[in-house]
């Protein structure tokens, strides 16, 4: 039975050649991992795989990786290994050169988005004659829908949100008088000891005044009793494969207050939520990215606090914690069952407070399911 990274190349080769390029060139990022399995981290050294439209995929490396490499389950992936002491733009144009890819002169290469501009220019060098595009025109159809596999790995990575956040909110008026700074590191350190490999992205706890802007990093403040405080986290767990590596993140934001909330509290927090609600309920297979955002900017705009409301509704969520599709005005992509990203309207009101309620999704054939369930409400104890 072929692995998924098998079923993934096949899948990218098949898109190449309705899209009649010739080869598609990855390095180090998101689109290796999700085609390999092999996560590792850019550097100078050349680390190459070529995908062909017909043929074997060929991955150049340092020979340091070789045993790792071996152990990928794709059977027909070639390694053309390079040591320190090699050059190692040979180890590429020998690559280049054999069958596998087709010939020493394919017309059309298309080269991860995020390749540093070294190894680009390498590849031009090495192929004066080619026609240069972007690997996401054959990848990014492919990874924007997950496959069992990752749609497992995000329900648990929501699950794990799910148990932290019931953590903190439980705590209630224990969290008087902590900073935000020792917030964040605490929910770091639960997220961990339920099993996340690491936070997904800085974990933002932004209390009173702090809360107004959306990506505030915790401070010295000190939660005071009334305060609302922002919760955004999440934490990347690995995808249950039998080789290769692929891990996927949670990312769950609550808004909650311990004690008596501020005047016109309330009514901020029920109506981000109706914001959100409405926008969920609108998910479903052939409407658009931007249906989704106007169907919470709208419920935001009729309560009056339009213009506080100062980011998109959304963003996919996969091996990156931000991907397409991404829940914006003017973004017309028609939303596909297997789509993941997030809902997360906000009102944000300068000097006072913010509330941003945020859950995961994923488009099934007839609606959305949601991969977070917390309560929504501001109420916290036990």
């Amino acid at each position: 039975m072929k692995s998924p990274f098998e079923h993934r190349i096949a899948a990218c080769q098949e898109r190449l050649e309705e899209g009649e390029a010739d080869l598609t060139v990855c390095f180090p990022s998101p689109n290796l991992t999700y085609l390999t399995g092999f996560e590792e981290s850019p550097s100078e050294r050349h680390l190459l795989l070529f995908v062909p439209a017909r043929g074997d995929p060929t991955l150049v490396a340092p020979a340091m990786y070789e045993a790792e490499l071996s152990d990928l389950p794709i059977a027909d992936l070639q390694l053309q290994l390079w040591t320190d002491s090699d050059d190692p733009l040979e180890a590429v144009e020998n690559a280049l050169a054999t069958d596998s890819l087709g010939g020493p002169d394919p017309e059309t290469v298309l080269v991860d988005d995020r390749m540093w501009t070294t190894f680009t220019q390498d590849l031009r060098k090495l192929l004066p004659d080619a026609e240069f595009g972007l690997a996401s025109t054959v990848l990014e159809p492919l990874r924007i829908r997950k496959d069992d596999v990752e749609l497992e790995a995000l329900r648990r990575a929501g699950e794990l949100a799910d148990r932290v956040s019931l953590e903190i909110r439980e705590r209630g008026d224990d969290l008087i008088g902590t900073t935000e700074a020792e917030l964040a590191t605490e929910i770091d350190h639960l997220l961990a000891a339920e099993g996340g490999e690491e936070p997904a992205f800085e974990t933002i706890v932004a209390s009173g005044p702090n809360g107004a802007r959306p990506h505030h990093h915790g401070d010295s403040r000190a939660i005071e009793a009334g305060d609302p405080i922002v919760l955004d986290f999440g934490a990347f767990v690995a995808a249950d494969l039998e080789a290769g590596t692929g891990r996927y993140p949670g990312d769950q934001t609550r808004t909650i207050v311990v004690g008596e909330p501020p005047a016109a509290y309330e009514c901020v927090h029920e109506t981000v939520r109706e914001a959100q609600r409405a926008a969920i309920d609108a998910v479903e297979p052939g409407v658009t990215a931007e249906s989704i955002d106007r169907a919470a900017r709208s419920v935001i705009e009729t309560a009056g606090y339009g213009d506080a409301f100062v980011h998109r509704t959304g963003h996919g969520v996969g091996l990156e914690v931000h991907e397409p599709p991404y829940i914006a005005a003017g973004n017309d992509r028609e939303l596909e069952p297997g789509m993941v990203f997030s809902v997360e309207p906000g009102i944000y009101l300068e000097g006072e407070f913010g509330v941003r309620l945020e859950d995961l999704v994923v488009v099934t054939e007839d609606g959305a399911e949601r991969l977070n369930d917390t309560p929504r409400g501001w109420e916290t104890g036990r």
